[in-house]
């Protein structure tokens, strides 16, 4: 039983997540499919992509991932189908779907332009419903990605910025790209680099800033401190965040989205 899960804009308040599912159920009944989520922030490409990406390593292989924030819709951006040794990916060319599949070979890449594989009548406001959700259920049904268009460059793709911070021998520059709902600021700078920068470091001590607050330490747990007490942890997708135990980082300390969180060396140290 082939596995689509969907990722978009589009909120649980009006259908079209379930429209989406319809369409899909009525190309390949036997899908199953999992709303990753539908709450990503209106037209938010990033978070949508942080999402995705935190979200493809725990599906079983062959998923058919169907993505739709797309700001775009209508206009001339392409829409693509992505295939990597893993899984297969769905949606805009935007951006969206880059950071989920750049750190996998992708084998192959395609533009959406066969309407056999489409709905009949093409709206240019939802083509989550109309081109997005047939293509994915087409592919769960095993059609190859060489039937829905031709062949595009990877090299091609629209690309976010690297999910990476950046790291100089003694400063990183940790750039806030997700408020969650819970009010913590995720960065972009990864368990594993950080770990590599401490140890050529010699493990000198360090201290981080971020909007007149300063950490110098980072914890495993929102509990290891006190309620209402600002921390700084790696969270569930590996990347470090700021968070108030308890609390909300954006209400208590004004952290906002684009703000930069530097770490260095402590002086004399």
């Amino acid at each position: 039983m082939p596995v689509i899960a969907l990722l978009t804009d589009f909120g649980t308040q009006d259908i079209y997540g379930g429209v989406m599912k319809g369409v899909i159920w009525s190309i390949c009944p036997d899908a199953r499919i999992a709303d990753l989520t539908h709450e990503i922030p209106p037209q938010d490409i990033t978070a949508g992509a942080l999402a995705l990406w935190g979200a493809v390593r725990y599906f079983p292989q062959g998923t058919v991932f169907c993505a739709v924030v797309d700001p775009g819709v209508g206009t001339e951006r392409r829409a693509i189908a992505l295939q990597t040794h893993e899984h297969f990916f769905v949606g805009p060319d935007n951006g969206l779907l880059w950071w989920a599949v750049s750190e996998s070979e992708i084998l192959a890449a395609v533009e959406l332009r066969n309407p056999a594989y489409f709905l009949p009548v093409i709206s240019r406001t939802f083509h989550g419903r109309d081109i997005f959700a047939p293509v994915a259920a087409h592919i769960a049904n095993g059609v190859p990605l060489s039937e829905f268009g031709p062949e595009i460059d990877p090299d091609t793709l629209v690309k976010l910025p690297p999910l990476r911070a950046a790291i100089s021998d003694e400063r990183i520059l940790a750039q806030v790209i997700h408020i969650d709902r819970f009010g913590n600021a995720i960065t972009n700078l990864r368990e594993e680099d950080f770990a590599v920068w401490v140890e050529n470091l010699g493990w000198r001590n360090w201290l981080a800033f971020i909007r007149e607050v300063v950490f110098d330490e980072i914890h495993r747990t929102y509990g290891e401190v006190p309620p209402l007490t600002p921390l700084l942890l790696f969270n569930s997708y590996g990347l470090l965040e700021v968070a108030v135990n308890r609390g909300s980082a954006t209400q208590r300390l004004g952290i906002r989205m684009g703000d930069v969180l530097e770490i260095r060396v402590a002086e004399g140290v």
